[in-house]
C-alpha cells in the first residue's frame, strides 16, 4: 500500500519508531492520570468545606461544626501520611479553612455581631497562619517595589473597594458597624477592615491557598478553586447571590494577584470594600447618598 505524500504525523512518516511512540503515549497518559489524582487531592477537601457550608447555608450548625471538626483531623492524618510534598502543602494551605470556621463558630451565641466580633474572630488566625507559612511559599513585594507602587495602588484599591461593595450592598444590605462617620470610628474601622480582616482573609485565600493551588493544578485551577472557597466561605450570609457575588469578586481579586504578585494591593481592595460595606455606605445610602 502506497504511503501518503502528506503524513499528517511523525510517527505516520516513519520518523518515530514503534516503540518510542509507545513510550510517547505512556508519558502522556501518565501525566494525564497524574493530573487527575492532583484534582482529585485538592477536590476532595474542597468539596468536604463547600459541604460543611452547604450545612451553615441551611442552619446546621452543629453537623457543620462535626463535619469540620472531621475534616480537620483527615486534613491533618493526610498531611502526616502523604508521601508527596506538593499534595502535604495544599492540605498544609487548605487545613486553614476548616479552622477558620471553627473559631468562627465558636462564638458565643450572645456575642452580638459588631466591629470588634472581627477582631475577636480573625486575631486566633495568626497562630495557624503563621505555623503554616513556615512551609509555604508567599510571594512577597519588595519594600521599595511597594512604596514605589502605592501611589497606584491607593486609588485603584479605593475606586475598585468602592464599586465591589456598591454592587455587594446591592445583594445582603449590610447594617453599618460604626454609630456614626466621625473620624475616631472611621479610624476604626479602617484599622480592622484593612490590617485585620483583609490582611488575614487574603493570606488565607490569595497568599497561601491561592498560591499552593497554582503551583499544583497551574493558574487557572488554582484561582478557580480559592475563589470557589472564598464565594462557599460566604454561606453565612443566608443567600445564594452572596456566594456567587464573592466568587466572582474572590475571582478578579485572585487575577490582581496572580498577575501582581502582590498581596499587599489584594488586602488594600478587599479592606476598603468592608469599610464601603459595613460603615459608609449604610450611613450615605447606595452612591454615597450622591443617587
Amino acid at each position: 500500500m502506497a504511503s501518503s505524500d502528506y503524513p499528517s504525523s511523525e510517527r505516520e512518516a516513519g520518523q518515530i519508531s514503534l516503540p518510542e511512540f509507545g513510550k510517547m503515549f505512556k508519558i502522556q497518559t501518565s501525566e494525564k492520570t497524574g493530573y487527575l489524582q492532583k484534582i482529585f487531592s485538592a477536590g476532595a477537601p474542597v468539596i468536604a468545606i463547600a459541604f460543611a457550608e452547604l450545612l451553615i447555608f441551611t442552619g446546621r450548625i452543629k453537623e457543620a461544626a462535626a463535619t469540620y471538626t472531621l475534616l480537620l483531623i483527615i486534613l491533618s492524618l493526610s498531611i502526616i501520611a502523604s508521601k508527596k510534598l506538593e499534595t502535604r502543602k495544599v492540605y498544609q494551605a487548605l487545613i486553614l479553612l476548616p479552622v477558620l470556621r471553627l473559631v468562627n463558630l465558636s462564638m458565643p451565641i450572645f456575642f452580638e455581631a459588631n466591629i470588634y466580633s472581627f477582631v475577636f474572630m480573625y486575631l486566633p488566625m495568626t497562630i495557624p497562619i503563621t505555623i503554616v507559612s513556615v512551609y509555604q511559599e508567599i510571594p512577597k513585594e519588595g519594600k521599595m517595589d511597594l512604596l514605589r507602587k502605592m501611589g497606584l495602588y491607593l486609588p485603584f484599591s479605593l475606586l475598585a473597594g468602592l464599586i465591589f461593595a456598591e454592587a455587594e450592598y446591592l445583594i445582603v444590605q449590610t447594617r453599618p458597624l460604626i454609630p456614626d462617620l466621625s473620624f475616631f470610628n472611621l479610624l476604626q474601622l479602617t484599622i480592622i477592615m484593612i490590617f485585620i480582616v483583609g490582611l488575614i482573609e487574603e493570606l488565607i485565600f490569595r497568599g497561601i491557598i491561592q498560591t499552593r493551588l497554582e503551583e499544583f493544578l497551574g493558574p487557572a485551577g488554582g484561582v478557580l478553586l480559592a475563589s470557589l472557597l472564598f464565594g462557599v466561605m460566604h454561606s453565612s450570609y443566608g443567600t445564594f447571590y452572596e456566594i456567587v457575588y464573592t466568587f466572582l469578586a474572590g475571582g478578579i481579586l485572585g487575577y490582581f494577584f496572580y498577575r501582581t504578585k502582590s498581596l499587599p494591593l489584594v488586602v488594600m481592595i478587599h479592606g476598603f470594600i468592608n469599610i464601603f460595606l459595613f460603615g459608609i455606605i449604610p450611613h450615605l445610602g447606595p452612591g454615597l447618598g450622591l443617587v
